[in-house]
């Protein structure tokens, strides 16, 4: 695949292993392989301490849908192949404050918080102006990851401001 400087994309099969796309994807798949690979050697707990899963089967769980999301997002390259951008666009930067601020939020006040500002800061920064969405989805989502948290991993969330109320 040579890449393509007038479309910033890939062009033909001749050079597979030395296109943008396929050097992305050999990193994070070995990143990927060699995490998954070191969760082999995390702890057991016994039945008696575990409270849901065991500390490596939620590691190795994102680490599978990593290594599946990146083989499916390589192979939809060779159908739209991705496009040459001389500078990083402003949402990208803006992400980047976000997550800076969710640790800070994070560190001195409350998860939940924080995973209510972040959910609500990304979809406003990528393009979402709806008012009444924002709000569904700063509610909705640390809402859903709570109780994914809580109920099917059997995991607590840290102490914190609003967290503290539901454990009191």
């Amino acid at each position: 695949m040579k890449h393509d400087e007038k479309k910033g994309g890939t062009k033909s099969n001749s050079s597979l292993f030395f296109s943008t796309e396929f050097k992305v994807f050999f990193v994070i798949l070995i990143f990927s392989i060699s995490a998954f690979v070191n969760t082999f050697y995390f702890a057991t707990v016994p039945p008696i301490l575990n409270r849901g899963i065991q500390p490596a089967t939620f590691p190795k769980i994102l680490l599978i849908l990593i290594i599946c999301l990146t083989s499916l997002i390589y192979y939809l390259s060779f159908k739209n192949p991705w496009k040459k951008k001389e500078n990083l666009e402003k949402p990208f930067f803006l992400t980047l404050l976000v997550f800076s601020l969710f640790v800070l939020i994070t560190l001195y006040l409350d998860f939940f918080l924080a995973i209510a500002v972040l959910s609500f800061l990304i979809s406003f920064f990528w393009g979402e102006r709806r008012i009444i969405y924002l709000i569904l989805v700063s509610i909705l989502f640390p809402i859903i990851v709570f109780i994914f948290f809580e109920t099917i991993l059997g995991l607590r969330f840290p102490s914190g401001i609003i967290i503290n109320f539901y454990y009191s």
